[in-house]
């Protein structure tokens, strides 16, 4: 039952993207959601009884390789030719994450034990991604309910608020910001990761020297790790394997390597499958009100932030959104994001940005969490 089990948590991601490319239904939820939703529905079906270990397990291998794996195509190189107002907009978007966050939780220290904690792994996910929130619940201990409910409010606070960008979000911020001007430095730059598909055989190469390059990084991350620490610590591994991930990228041979990131996001959707295995429909239907609270407004806190901030330095509506979307959503909605501004020249700084926000996630959530714990007395 275990092996089928693991086998689930690997091979159900596929059956996602192809669903997602191929039924309306399935696009609209995405593949994460799905991802999500199949790991809660075989957890709670009558009868049905799964490993809560081999599941921790799936889990723990494949936030460790997934972050390199998602590193490997940014290019730290490339930030400054980005424009000053994109960089000073991201600038405001990371700091506005760490101060929502940091307000809120700070309100909520008496409704919950692990407030500091779900404020780092907030502010991981509102600068970076899935990958932080979760590298950071592993760092601090977390509960894995806890990262199951937070996941939970954040599917639903992140779609209303994608429903926004993609309809009015442009219409609105341009009664109180400033219009974008193309300037040389918007021009698009490469990505690997525009590609449609590159799940074909062609590729398979790249992808394997990929993931075996994740694997040796994050081997060295723990081995040092061992050798320093005589145990394995979470966090020095975890910021090791991200730190190793950005020098990496700066090698040519290794941001070229096509499909990286792509099997970065598949290995993400098994984590997706393994923790909603993890959730018991009690966890979601019950005691779970305030946790939910908390999610929607240091989101709500942060953009709010983020756009005044922006708007009082007059940054265009255009690069304060795509800068938004690239900070809550990384780089996977910076096109369908760019196409609903009608602007296709911040589509290349977007993705540069979405993938500076998973390189800086785990540094900032953690300095976060450490800070507010610091603060309380704790």
């Amino acid at each position: 039952m275990t092996v089928i089990q693991v086998l689930w948590c690997i091979l159900f991601p596929a059956a996602a993207l192809w669903a997602g490319e191929r039924y309306r239904v399935a696009k609209f939820f995405g593949p994460v959601t799905l991802c999500y939703l199949a790991g809660i529905i075989v957890a709670n079906v009558p009868g049905v009884r799964l490993s809560s270990e081999a599941s921790l397990h799936v889990s723990e291998v494949a936030v460790p390789l997934a972050i390199p794996l998602l590193l490997f195509s940014s290019d730290v190189r490339q930030w400054p030719r980005l424009a000053r107002s994109l960089i000073i907009s991201f600038v405001l978007a990371c700091f506005a994450a760490v101060a929502g966050a940091g307000l809120i939780g700070w309100f909520f220290r008496g409704q919950t034990d692990e407030w500091w904690k779900i404020a780092g792994m907030l502010v991981g996910v509102y600068v970076g991604g899935t990958a932080n929130m979760a590298a950071i619940g592993r760092v601090l201990e977390a509960r894995s309910e806890t990262f199951v409910l937070l996941n939970a409010a954040d599917l639903v606070a992140g779609g209303i608020y994608l429903i926004f960008l993609l309809t009015f979000a442009q219409r609105l911020f341009l009664r109180f910001m400033p219009a974008f001007t193309a300037t040389p430095h918007h021009e698009p730059f490469e990505h690997p990761g525009e590609a449609l598909s590159v799940w074909t055989r062609h590729h398979l190469k790249d992808m394997g020297i990929g993931f075996g390059l994740a694997v040796a990084i994050a081997a060295v991350a723990v081995g040092a790790t061992l050798l320093v620490f005589g145990k394995l610590e979470a966090s020095p591994a975890l910021l090791g394997i991200t730190t190793l991930g950005i020098v990496a990228s700066l090698v040519k041979q290794v941001r070229s390597l096509t499909g990286a990131y792509e099997l970065g996001e598949y290995v993400l959707l098994i984590f997706c499958v393994a923790m909603g295995s993890l959730a018991d429909a009690r966890i979601l239907s019950g005691g779970s009100a305030t946790l939910f609270i908390y999610v929607w407004l240091v989101m709500g806190l942060s953009i709010v932030l983020h756009t005044v901030f922006s708007a009082l330095l007059r940054i265009d509506a255009d690069s304060t959104l795509i800068c938004s979307t690239a900070t809550i959503y990384g780089p996977a909605q910076i096109g369908p994001v760019a196409a609903a501004l009608k602007n296709r020249a911040l589509v290349g700084p977007g993705l540069t940005l979405g993938l500076a926000g998973i390189a800086l996630g785990n540094y900032l959530g953690l300095l976060t969490a450490w800070g507010l714990r610091w603060l309380a007395g704790g």
